[in-house]
């Protein structure tokens, strides 16, 4: 029978958690230097160390056993909430007969009592070597195992069969893979805008398998170990330490402002982390921008650092033999990389910089840089300065990597991996690591720069073709790629700085053009680029498309053809790189639609809106008569609608329309009834996403407030609604939709709507109050002002309303319950989303609008309706 404790557990416990939360104020605010973390954490150790043996000496095991630490604990570090990994060694199976099991499960148990967090396992030495065997990971565990108390001599014994039993090459190729593996998990980038301090990549723990490859193959167990044995270089070995220390703070406060084990930079933390390292926000930038800039800059470090000790340590484990391929007297080509003839080639040849990147795009087999390379061009950063930068050398080498057919990508992302782009280009490093919090963009600026010139490149690269097939085709008939890749460097350059960024990046680029010797009429057209590359998706995504007077606004303003298409190209680019959730089929037609339109215009063809209908209206008709449609069966129809229908509907959908609806139309002359059941009809989208659907009802003036609220309660988003009013009384709206809710068959999907949006509009009643949506965590981290603007067209006939707000389930039928409640009339709607945020346009009309008070009122009641 075992024998109560004679402690106190709970008086144990109140004194380990008092002393745990004054070394957590040590950490909360402290103004010491980055590196007293590790004293922190050792004592946070040693307070764990302490209350085992108290726990340890009260179970009275004496030499039967030891106490092992292991893991992340076993490295004498112990992060606030981490857990308190322990192993309990047993000695042989012969020897352990002695010990009764239920004296450990009792001693567990009071672990867990006096407050630790305890992760524990227990095997004789035996059982660690066959599981160490079996599994990296718990072989990487025992890696770190350090004695707490207990046997010494069991304990050593175990470590002296571990060091035996460890293969070092195998552990290194185990934990490279599980490293790339952890890599994929994180997207391969440090830059994740939530990202994990200690898994991602740049984070604790590439810099820990480094320390475990070098520990299991000898070559020591710490930074100046690594330096020592020409691993790493004195000035690396300070750079990891630092960087290191920046990070472990990062977690440690991170665990003690959560109250638990957080390693993630959440939105709802960023703000409070950089309040603990004394960041206030600014008119320009919010405090956790500098945080998170602080961040990525390390985790940059880390990870060019840890590609460099990962070359070294796999060619001092397995030497590679292969021959040594000159490519000119300054680099040769060893096992597929670029290494340089002599360590200090940069210090002595500035030129060669640059060179590097050159020879990394043109020479055929190459997949990266040695680490030779890696580490001088590292320790060469001081060589990149003004007079680097106005090299005229340098210019002209520049110029060749961006002229270059292949490998443009991947040389601008390497360059900015090593921080020689940013070293070349001042403006560019301004914005390496900077954080948008706009709700649109999911990549720091930097990323986004080299996402949006990955995107230009692969127009012009015919394995791409079928991912955007207009834009490869116009890039096939495009001359030079580069003034669009530098067009996609600079288009967000200037980002952070205050003021319009547009036009400031076009001051920038020009600066560029002529400091490389680029011809002045390619220089205004990359000039033209930069300060208008936000102006085709506003007018495409927030305009009325039928309207001439808008194409012909546009098209004076692009001027030519060229202009055109280079400025339709960046844009879909632009697009595509600010987040996987920005772009769809639907923003792509309006695009593509208003390139055509525009270049119609340029050609000096103007739209005619009576030749324009005339033509959709024949062009329909072929198609109705492709479907055996009885003989002027469309005329009922149309005889109602007016040249607005005809001039914002193609002929597709003005053939389906005829039809879906012809023979619901009422007869002439007939008062309209009311109760007519409402017609509903649905399809998959000609653009290839959602559906598209047609309402053809009697008109009332909640009409557009209830089909949005069936949309809203189906889990639908409107991407674009135009809306009609026949001169019968009916209303034709048709809605572009789409969904995540995905049925066996869109039949059914299809089906679901027609019956589903008919029922609710055949219900009488008041409007059902708007739904409270969800908020999602970055819009409540980071929420926008709501904005609204209300201004009337050039003919003061009809009234332009956009909205701007974060987004939310229920917004939509929010605002259209306000514009029913006023009798606002709706003529088009443009539902565009970006991400967290809705930029939404709306064409209304009707006679609140013309008093001053009531156009007031409207604006108040939308406000209010925004900020529900």
């Amino acid at each position: 029978m075992i024998e109560p404790a004679k402690i106190d557990v709970a008086t144990l416990r109140e004194a380990y958690r008092a002393k745990k939360l004054a070394l957590f104020d040590t950490l909360r605010f402290a103004r010491a230097p980055t590196r007293s973390v590790h004293t922190v954490l050792r004592q946070l150790s040693a307070l764990a160390d302490q209350t085992l043996c108290t726990l340890w000496r009260e179970a009275d095991f004496g030499d039967a056993l030891a106490l092992v630490a292991v893991g992340g604990f076993g490295r004498g570090e112990l992060f606030p909430y981490s857990d308190v990994d322990v192993l309990l060694l047993l000695p042989p199976e012969g020897e352990a007969g002695a010990i009764d099991p239920a004296r450990i499960e009792a001693f567990i148990g009071h672990c867990w009592d006096a407050g630790l967090e305890i992760g524990s396992s227990v095997r004789t030495v035996d059982e660690c070597l066959a599981e160490a065997e079996k599994d990296v990971t718990v072989q990487t565990s025992l890696l770190e195992s350090r004695l707490i108390t207990g046997d010494k001599k069991l304990f050593v014994g175990f470590r002296r069969r571990f060091a035996r039993a460890i293969d070092p090459q195998a552990f290194f190729v185990a934990k490279s893979q599980e490293m790339r593996h952890r890599h994929q998990k994180f997207d391969n980038t440090p830059y994740a805008l939530e990202p994990n301090c200690k898994e991602s990549p740049g984070g604790l723990r590439d810099l820990q398998t480094i320390l475990w490859m070098t520990k299991a193959a000898g070559f020591g167990s710490r930074w100046d170990d690594l330096a020592k044995n020409g691993l790493a270089t004195s000035f690396e070995a300070q750079q990891i330490k630092r960087n290191e220390a920046l990070l472990s703070l990062i977690r440690a406060r991170l665990h003690v402002i959560a109250n638990r084990r957080e390693d993630r930079l959440v939105f709802d933390l960023q703000t409070a982390v950089a309040a603990s390292f004394g960041y206030e926000s600014e008119s320009q930038r919010k405090s956790s921008e500098a945080l998170m800039r602080r961040y990525y800059w390390a985790a940059k470090a880390v990870s060019q650092l840890n590609q460099i000790l990962l070359l070294n340590i796999a060619e001092r484990l397995q030497p590679v033999d292969e021959q040594h391929t000159p490519i000119n007297e300054r680099f040769f080509e060893r096992a597929g990389l670029i290494e340089i003839a002599s360590d200090d080639l940069y210090e002595r040849e500035p030129h060669a910089i640059l060179e590097t990147f050159l020879l990394y795009q043109k020479t055929i087999g190459v997949k990266g840089l040695s680490a030779r390379t890696l580490r001088a061009l590292y320790n060469a950063r001081h060589v990149m300065d003004s007079k680097f930068r106005n090299d005229p050398v340098n210019h002209q080498t520049f110029m060749r990597i961006l002229l270059q057919p292949y490998g443009i990508t991947h040389a601008f992302r390497l360059m900015n991996q090593t921080s020689v782009l940013g070293r070349y280009l001042r403006v560019f490093r301004s914005i390496v690591g900077q954080m948008q919090h706009d709700l649109f963009h999911v990549y720091t600026v930097d990323q986004h720069i080299l996402m949006v010139l990955r995107n230009v490149r692969r127009f012009f690269i015919a394995e791409h073709a079928h991912e955007y097939p207009f834009c490869s085709q116009l890039a096939a008939g495009w001359d030079k790629p580069w003034i669009l890749y530098v067009a996609a460097l600079f288009h967000d350059i200037a980002k952070g700085r205050g003021g319009d960024h547009s036009t400031l990046g076009a001051r920038d680029v020009q600066r560029f053009c002529k400091q490389h010797g680029i011809a002045r009429e390619d220089s205004r057209l990359i000039e033209f680029l930069v300060a208008e590359h936000l102006v085709m998706s506003q007018v495409a995504q927030k305009q009325d498309l039928s309207d001439p007077e808008v194409i012909g606004a546009f098209a004076r303003r692009v001027g030519n053809e060229r202009y055109l298409t280079a400025l339709y190209l960046l844009t879909v680019a632009d697009i595509r790189g600010t987040s996987p959730r920005v772009w769809n089929a639907w923003k792509g037609k309006l695009l593509e639609d208003l390139y055509r339109y525009t270049l119609r215009a340029l050609g000096g063809r103007m739209p005619d809106p009576d030749a324009e209908v005339e033509s959709r209206k024949r062009e329909a008709l072929v198609q109705l008569a492709l479907h055996a449609q009885p003989f002027e069966a469309h005329k009922a129809l149309w005889a109602t609608l007016d040249v607005g229908y005809f001039m914002r509907h193609e002929a597709t959908e003005i053939a389906w329309h005829a039809k879906q609806l012809s023979r619901f139309v009422p007869p002439p002359n007939v008062p309209i009834d009311p109760k007519a059941p409402p017609i509903v009809r649905a399809r998959l989208s000609p653009v290839g996403e959602g559906l598209q659907v047609v309402v053809y009802t009697p008109d009332q003036p909640d009409l557009f407030a209830r089909i949005c609220g069936y949309f809203d309660q189906a889990s639908f988003s409107i991407l674009d609604a135009k809306v009609h009013t026949a001169t019968n009384g009916y209303a034709l709206d048709t809605f572009q939709v789409v969904t995540t809710f995905l049925p066996d068959h869109y039949r059914d999907l299809i089906s679901m709507v027609e019956s589903g949006l008919a029922q609710t509009l055949t219900e009488a009643g008041p409007l059902p109050p708007p739904s409270v949506g969800r908020v999602s965590r970055r819009v409540r981290s980071f929420p926008i002002k709501p904005r609204i603007s209300l201004l009337p067209d050039d003919k003061a006939q009809r009234w332009l309303l956009n909205i701007s707000a974060s987004d939310r389930a229920g917004l939509l039928y929010s605002v259209a319950r306000v514009l029913a409640r006023h009798h606002l009339n709706l003529q088009l709607a443009k539902v565009t989303t970006l991400g967290e945020r809705v930029e939404d346009t709306f064409l209304i009309s009707g006679p609140e609008l013309q008093g001053q008070k009531t156009q007031l009122a409207i604006e108040t009641d939308l406000m209010e309706a925004l900020a529900s």
